[in-house]
């Protein structure tokens, strides 16, 4: 029950809640129904109705199992007989995916980072077993704290795997482990990039850098990190953060920081440098970058510095511009199949503008549809009647359809005063703009300070930024990282911190996938996995008791299979317990 006071009188509100007994002989209580503000006589009614039943204790010894019309000669251990045919199944939770997530947690051996700085509580709570749940669940199926807490740890195996007594985890330890973690962040990126490379051999004298934002769903705050900005997920209505991303050329990540909504692309990288090499030390690195990322300042910083810092970086359209008379004598080079490129240096830097065929044909075939779409949709308004106002709003929804596709285009529209007509109204084909983005279609600039680099080299360099993009799309989509619906700027930096590290599991499982079964996705094999069932299995004795039998069913032939090709071995099944038949009632009690 809470209370309220409102207007000077005092109102109670009152929920059920089911009690479940956890690790520590502590209870944990899950809530089952929000009541509301009931009186007396409701509130009776539902004391009344809602008792259920409670485990008994649990009494584990070595026994042998017998039917219970079979005779049994001396044995040197217990004998117990069992009424097979009133065996039941009960509990099938998800058993598979959580093996699956626990097993990739232990080979980045993560246990041993986080076990002194998340010990258990005085009032017994395992904290990194919280931790555990949190990141597990993430993985793979992500959601809500209060959804984990209500629905989905009652639904999987993760605390059988654990050690966990329960069918329920207290939510207010979810959020308060939250609060425990983003201290140890930066220890974690020097853990995780000893790990990388222990297990995959990973460099790091490449880096690519790249920033995303995710959005909320809440009203504005008046302070904290929640700002309005430039969104990636076309969300301009909602507030958000940004975040800042580093991983190495096979995509594994390396760091990453949340800064406010509303920060600049162009004030971020210098914060980065400073970071990895206080992180990781000095050294010879090269950094890729998308355009619109380093300031000129930052890249005379890089040139400058005493170990310099090596750069490749994309430029916008304008700079293609200025260079386009200089670039147009130079002989075009090929590099492989369907890539020619063209070099021009000047200063201490390289320009490399290069020509993708394939890249061409497809910027070609979307420009020439969208212009299409966009005449054939001014033809149509050309013949409607509308009035000026009218006109320009259809006018403006077209070319927002359009893209820039709609450039191309010279509009010729009504003064104020005058009726829409074909006359007042017509188009025509910017042929001049048509013909210059025709020849800049397919073609990239890239700028970089590694002047004596074959320009093979530096164009895979660069299009691996798509492993910092396809890390975005991943925490946005399959991690369900957007939106979120923490409030505080600590617990919003945890919530990204758990999904990082999530990540972290799913790259390594992905290397695995690369080397042992290319084709596969991580995505995919969890789904596969995640059939996989735990049930436990009651046999009543002779004697009053039960005998408590958890088994994970049969692995069908494909998840034989993935296993075999996996190298991996399921684990022994779990203990049985032995349980007394007649339980302990208890009664759901009110939340006080």
């Amino acid at each position: 029950m809470t209370t309220r006071k409102k207007d000077g009188k005092e109102h109670r509100y009152w929920s059920i809640v089911e009690n479940h007994r956890i690790s520590g002989g502590r209870v944990a209580q899950k809530h089952v129904l929000y009541l509301g503000e009931i009186n007396d006589s409701q509130r009776e009614a539902w004391w009344r109705s809602i008792e259920i039943l409670e485990h008994g204790k649990k009494k584990p010894r070595e026994i042998s199992l017998f039917p219970e019309d079979r005779k049994v000669q001396s044995n040197d251990h217990d004998v117990i007989h069992v009424r097979v045919n009133q065996m039941r199944l009960q509990h099938p939770r998800q058993w598979g995916a959580c093996w699956m997530a626990m097993l990739l947690w232990d080979q980045l051996q993560l246990d041993r980072y986080w076990a002194d700085k998340l010990p258990p509580s005085r009032e017994g709570t395992r904290w990194l077993n919280i931790l555990k749940i949190l990141v597990c669940y993430r993985l793979i199926e992500p959601g809500s704290e209060w959804r984990l807490h209500r629905d989905w740890y009652g639904k999987s195996a993760i605390g059988d795997l654990l050690g966990e007594e329960g069918e329920v985890v207290p939510y207010q330890n979810l959020y308060r482990c939250l609060d425990k973690l983003v201290e140890h962040k930066d220890g974690m990126f020097t853990f995780l990039k000893q790990r990388w490379q222990d297990l995959f051999n990973v460099e790091f004298d490449v880096l690519l850098y790249d920033l995303t934002s995710t959005y909320f769903e809440c009203d504005p705050p008046e302070s904290g990190k929640r700002r309005f900005g430039y969104s990636r997920d076309k969300r301009c209505d909602c507030v958000q953060v940004v975040i800042a991303l580093v991983v190495t050329t096979e995509g594994f990540p390396l760091c990453y920081e949340v800064m406010d909504g509303n920060t600049s692309d162009r004030t971020t990288l210098r914060q980065f440098l400073d970071k990895i090499e206080a992180l990781y030390g000095k050294a010879r690195r090269v950094w890729i970058m998308d355009r619109g990322v380093p300031t000129e300042e930052v890249l005379q910083e890089m040139q400058q510095s005493e170990t310099p810092i090596n750069y490749l970086v994309g430029t916008p359209k304008g700079r293609l511009n200025k260079l386009e008379a200089q670039l147009l004598s130079l002989p075009w080079e090929k590099v492989r199949d369907s890539l020619n490129v063209k070099l021009l240096q000047q200063d201490k830097e390289l320009y490399v503008l290069a020509c993708s065929t394939s890249r061409q044909a497809k910027e070609r075939a979307m420009r020439r549809r969208r212009l299409k779409h966009y005449w054939n949709r001014l033809k149509e308004l050309r013949g409607q009647k509308l009035n000026r106002d009218q006109l320009l709003m259809k006018i403006g929804a077209a070319k927002k359809e359009a893209g820039n596709a709609s450039k191309l285009v010279e509009l010729s529209l009504p003064a104020p005063h005058q009726a829409v007509s074909p006359e007042t109204f017509s188009f025509s084909l910017c042929k001049d703009k048509l013909r210059k983005v025709r020849r800049q279609e397919g073609q990239y600039l890239l700028r970089s300070n590694l002047i004596g680099e074959d320009a093979a080299v530096l164009w895979k360099y660069y299009i691996q930024l798509v492993e910092v993009e396809q890390a975005f799309k991943t925490l946005k989509n399959d991690l369900s990282l957007r939106p979120i619906y923490h409030q505080k700027d600590p617990r919003i930096e945890a919530h990204i911190f758990v999904a990082f590290l999530s990540y972290c599991l799913q790259v390594t499982l992905q290397q695995r996938l690369k080397a042992l079964a290319p084709g596969l996705t991580v995505r995919s094999i969890l789904e596969k996995f995640a059939s996989i069932q735990l049930v436990d299995v009651y046999l009543p004795t002779t004697d009053g008791k039960e005998l408590r039998l958890p088994r994970y069913t049969e692995p069908d032939k494909e998840q034989l299979l993935l296993l075999s090709r996996l190298n991996l071995k399921l684990p022994p099944q779990p203990r049985p317990e032995l349980l007394d038949k007649k339980p302990v009632m208890t009664a759901l009690k009110m939340n006080v």
